[in-house]
């Protein structure tokens, strides 16, 4: 509205003229007061001129206190998306499937030998017919030697064995140690998971698989005289690189194994269950929540409301001037008169 009123008052300059021509000619006419004409007019047009000078200047305050809000704005998004690139946020998901990849499940037994493995179905382990004598072994198992890598000079023995698969009916896979003596006072076999059973039967280099399996997981115990269930989880990791590590969780519970046989024995049973827990495989990754074409739409529209307020301020300095200057001429004018 203001800039309208500086291009009417600009485009007619003439009707400003014919007006102040008859404001002379009236005047001349007609005899006024000294105190009406020198005080009445002016003062109004004074006071028209003084109002929108204050609420001009209150108004480009405003803007430049905009400004100075959109210029924080800036520097506080661009300091989060820094911090944010900083310090991605773990994202977790989780992937059903029906049948897993069976895993590999290296044991070290030591001294003690593999009596029986089989695969049972909905958590149904019957009962043990002969404990400790040798029964079937229904599991694909593969015996292999391989030095530690850790030491690069011990020989180590490994029995590993095909995991279940079959996660909607609840395979499990339960196998029996017999250890005929030991002179240690606590008696216990490591074992460790890696991912892919198929994997180390298509390795070329077995002994070198294995190396790397047991540099890169973990390895677990289960005791003699105890039956040991193992419910697995399988998590997977993508790395910045995006490359991809799998670890295993696993819950244990542990039955004590009452002894029936008759005859007193000196030998140790071992009884362990490897099932998996759910059929969910957890994914995790790390993300970053800064969206770059948000920050970059932001500070678009921020630059573009830097911009109208700069070009806003500008017009009205112009106008403030102008009318400053109309409002002198304005009185110079009545001030002639009046002499």
């Amino acid at each position: 509205q203001l800039s309208e009123d500086v291009e009417r008052v600009s485009e007619n300059p003439t009707d400003e003229r014919e007006g102040e021509m008859e404001v002379h000619e009236d005047s001349s006419s007609v005899i006024l007061p000294d105190s009406e004409l020198g005080t009445s007019a002016p003062s109004l047009r004074f006071s028209k001129t003084c109002l929108k000078n204050v609420f001009s200047v209150i108004l480009l305050f405003i803007y430049l206190l905009l400004m100075a809000v959109a210029v924080f704005l800036v520097y506080q998004t661009i300091s989060d998306f820094r911090e944010k690139l900083k310090h991605p946020v773990m994202s977790v998901s989780y992937k059903e499937v029906s049948l897993y990849d069976a895993p590999g499940i290296a044991f070290y037994p030591g001294k003690a030998r593999l009596l029986s493995c089989k695969h049972h179905y909905y958590d149904h382990i019957p009962p043990l017919i002969n404990p400790g004598q040798p029964g079937d072994i229904e599991c694909i198992t593969q015996r292999i030697n391989y030095t530690d890598p850790f030491t690069n000079q011990t020989m180590k023995y490994a029995l590993i064995v095909q995991g279940p698969r079959d996660v909607k009916k609840k395979e499990l896979v339960f196998l029996q140690f017999h250890l005929n003596g030991t002179d240690q006072d606590f008696s216990a076999i490591d074992y460790l998971l890696f991912s892919s059973f198929q994997e180390f039967i298509d390795s070329p280099e077995k002994a070198e698989f294995m190396k790397d399996c047991e540099s890169s997981y973990s390895s677990w115990k289960f005791s003699g005289g105890f039956r040991t269930w193992v419910k697995m989880s399988l998590v997977k990791t993508k790395e910045e690189d995006g490359s991809e590590t799998v670890e295993f969780k696993q819950e244990t519970s542990v039955v004590n194994y009452i002894d029936q046989r008759t005859e007193p024995r000196s030998d140790q049973l071992f009884f362990v269950v490897f099932e998996w827990k759910d059929p969910f495989i957890q994914t995790v990754q790390d993300i970053i929540t800064a969206n770059p074409w948000n920050m970059i739409a932001l500070l678009c529209g921020i630059f573009l409301a830097l911009f109208k307020a700069a070009d806003f301020a500008k017009l009205s300095v112009k106008w403030m001037i102008k009318i400053r200057k109309r409002h002198l001429k304005r009185r110079s004018q009545v001030m002639n008169h009046i002499n």
